[in-house]
């Protein structure tokens, strides 16, 4: 009894051995084919300053809104991540028809993308044009802000969308918000000459107080930890009013999802091998606002501002028997690895076919139809404005008509017309 439980141990034994190589293969087997990559620009100088602030754009090196060399930094090294992550996907040297980069048209994020590309492709071999420059001109791509509708938002161009922010603006939730803090906005108000801040604006504040004190310029006395900490939840509030908090999907059919939509179709070309596809890595250099816009689309938004070169990554695998997966990535803090995103619906490994099924409710077929779309109370204005219009034009039809009548009634009496040599003559 004992000998046979003995090789039946020694049976399962073997049998585990073998199922964890079998396994072992098919992990193996699994192989990245395609990535696009969506991060934000790096740290920079604040975009304006409010009234009273002491520190004006006189006091930053290339004024506002511009990459610092921290900036540079966090880009370069970034650059450096995903060289080592997708050193088995992209050639060692820069081959042009593995990767196309687009960025919004911002000195900040042109040149973060290009701090990027540093680090992603240092010059070797032939590539090498200067012995004493680890470095190589790599094209980014990029059309004017007024053209901009794939990475920049919220867009406003959208009638329907300012609607929804107005009814975003009357739910409990974000009224809640505004009673709560109610005295942090009025400070603010009170303290920064601005007067009109509010829940959705107070943001700009925070983000200029905090570039200041990364760049180690003094605040103004009322500028307290505490302050700076309500200020930071109303920021993070924000973000999530423009693309969530009220009617999320709609909005992302109207903003993020004009991304996901482009993201998604680039993704489902690779559900079927193709030998002419060389295009490995898409870079999409943006802000945080076009981070959050994604994400909400995706619903896999945490609720905070991305940080400077945070970095939102889409991976696409294909095993041996063909069946393709996308596994999303989130790295928002270079001391750790890449916290994964698991799309609701979905596993971490989410089929391609699913990927593309669960996204679609937030990708709109005819955006610009959606977003001239009247609501209730524009179909009532509508309405009222056809019945006014109709009821004028038959007024003035039933006064015409009056009119010939009477000419005609006239005419009978004074005589008759006839024609002489073409022209019209009466006679009496």
């Amino acid at each position: 009894m004992g000998h046979t439980d003995g090789n039946m141990a020694s049976a399962s034994l073997l049998f585990l051995l073998t199922a964890g190589s079998v396994c072992g293969r098919a992990a193996a087997e699994k192989k990245l084919v395609y990535v696009t990559v969506l991060f934000r620009h790096g740290d920079r100088s604040p975009v304006k300053a409010f009234p009273t602030d002491p520190h004006q754009e006189r006091d930053w090196p290339q004024g506002f809104g511009q990459l610092s060399q921290e900036g540079m930094r966090q880009h370069y090294q970034l650059g450096q991540f995903l060289r080592n992550r997708y050193k088995g996907l992209l050639n060692e040297s820069y081959e042009r028809h593995e990767i196309l980069v687009r960025s919004t048209d911002y000195d900040r994020t042109l040149m973060s993308a290009e701090a990027n590309l540093a680090g992603l492709y240092p010059p070797s071999g032939q590539q090498v044009f200067d012995s004493k420059l680890k470095w190589q001109p790599i094209p980014v791509h990029t059309v004017p802000q007024s053209e901009e509708r794939l990475l920049s938002f919220p867009l406003g161009d959208c009638p329907r969308y300012k609607q929804l922010m107005n009814d975003t603006e009357n739910t409990e939730e974000f009224i809640n918000m505004t009673t709560k803090y109610q005295d942090i906005l009025e400070l603010v108000n009170s303290k920064t000459g601005l007067n009109r801040t509010n829940v959705e604006t107070v943001w700009s504040v925070y983000d200029t107080l905090f570039c200041e004190s990364r760049h180690n310029m003094s605040a103004p006395d009322w500028v307290t930890p505490d302050v700076m900490g309500k200020l930071r939840v109303l920021k993070d509030f924000g973000f999530r009013a423009m693309f969530g908090v009220y009617n999320q999907q709609e909005k992302s059919r109207l903003q993020g999802g004009m991304l996901l939509g482009e993201i998604v179709k680039n993704l489902s070309k690779m559900a079927v091998p193709d030998p002419s596809q060389r295009l490995k890595l898409m870079v999409l250099s943006a802000h945080d606002t076009t981070v959050v816009a994604l994400q909400s689309s995706l619903n896999v938004f945490n609720g905070r501002q991305p940080p400077y070169a945070s970095c939102q990554m889409f991976e696409v695998y294909r095993d041996d028997n063909g069946s393709v997966s996308v596994s999303m990535f989130y790295r928002n803090d270079s001391t750790v690895a890449p916290y994964p995103l698991t799309l609701p619906g979905c596993s971490l490994e989410c089929p391609l076919e699913e990927f593309v099924r669960i996204t679609k409710s937030s990708i709109s077929d005819d955006r610009d139809k959606e977003c001239q779309e009247p609501s209730n109370g524009t179909d009532k204005e509508v309405i009222i404005s056809l019945v006014v219009s109709s009821s004028l034009l038959f007024v003035l039809i039933v006064v015409l008509l009056g009119i010939i009548c009477w000419q005609k009634s006239q005419s009978s009496v004074r005589g008759y017309h006839h024609v002489i040599n073409g022209e019209v003559g009466e006679e009496s």
